[in-house]
């Protein structure tokens, strides 16, 4: 930084051809257009329509991108609309189908109709402390006790019907 500008009396590069600070020729100290000397260091490129609007939307994506989904909700909300109302005035002229004919749950097939319940028995040993319930089959041992009072292991447990 050797180089003095003459307009502005600051010190700049010996290379440059304009003051940074005042804009001015460093030698003569005159004013000079800084848009011609950057058309004539960067020419500029010509951008078709296309391309000057797809720029546009890149500078301003937020923007954009803000409309665009502001965009879709109305015409999310228009169509709902619409549905809305076809479905308030539009009635089928054709017969009602009946659910059977829909679901007909008798013409299952015998792998995929549902099993009935078996017949549950219940024992209970007498002590409400140590009740618990259990589905009696034939050959089944009752679960060891762990935690029950010493009374509750007296008593055997007896498999009572339900009342039918």
């Amino acid at each position: 930084m050797s180089k003095v500008c003459i307009a502005c009396k600051h010190a700049i590069d010996d290379a440059a051809r304009l003051c940074p600070y005042c804009g001015a020729d460093p030698g003569s100290g005159e004013k000079v257009d800084t848009q011609a000397i950057l058309q004539e260091v960067f020419h500029p490129r010509e951008i078709s329509a296309t391309e000057g609007v797809l720029q546009y939307a890149r500078q301003r994506q937020g923007i954009v991108i803000t409309v665009a989904v502001i965009l879709v909700l109305v015409v999310l909300s228009g169509m709902h609309q619409f549905v809305l109302r076809r479905n308030r005035s539009a009635v089928s002229d054709s017969a009602a189908v009946p659910l059977t004919d829909v679901a007909d749950l008798n013409n299952q097939s015998e792998d995929t109709r549902a099993l009935p319940m078996p017949e549950l028995q219940f024992q209970y040993d007498g002590h409400p402390g140590t009740m618990r319930t259990f589905i009696v089959e034939p050959g089944a041992v009752a679960p060891a006790q762990n935690g029950a009072p010493a009374s509750a292991g007296n008593h055997p447990a007896k498999a009572v019907a339900p009342p039918k």
